[in-house]
């Protein structure tokens, strides 16, 4: 069962690994995703909001296709919402196997449809005062799409 959290604070990528593995012994590797707030042309901050419920069921749906294809013995997606500074970490996806395969190839699936199926609004805010919600881009659905 994928452990799911979007929260506004922070988070700990060395304890949420550390946690993952804990007390086990089928773990042969973890693969990691963090996603942090980028700077793009003059960007000051990115305002994330979702809807509450809506959002933590769409991303278990998501995870729970991840280890229907993989055999994953844990998964763990971290998405923040609120305002992110550039630098400010804003997703993490961790899942672990015996085998590392099914580990990066089911890290890499999640970020892809994370990208395109989870419900969150962004907002971007750039350091002259405009502001633009972010269209989904044509590269994120196809790298969705080849899953």
């Amino acid at each position: 069962m994928a452990r799911i959290l979007v929260q506004e604070a922070g988070f700990d990528v060395a304890a949420e690994t550390q946690a993952l593995q804990a007390d086990r012994t089928d773990v042969g590797g973890i693969a990691s995703f963090l996603g942090v707030c980028r700077s793009d042309d003059g960007l000051a901050a990115l305002v994330l909001e979702h809807y509450p419920g809506m959002t933590e069921r769409a991303l278990a749906g998501i995870a729970a296709q991840a280890e229907a294809r993989w055999p994953l013995t844990g998964c763990t997606i971290i998405h923040r919402i609120g305002r992110m500074l550039p630098g400010d970490p804003i997703v993490l996806v961790l899942t672990a196997s015996a085998h590392r395969t099914a580990a990066l190839e089911s890290c890499a699936f999640l970020i892809d449809w994370l990208k395109t199926g989870a419900p969150f609004w962004k907002r971007e805010e750039f350091a002259d005062g405009r502001e633009r919600w972010v269209e989904a881009k044509p590269e994120d659905e196809a790298a969705a799409q080849r899953w």
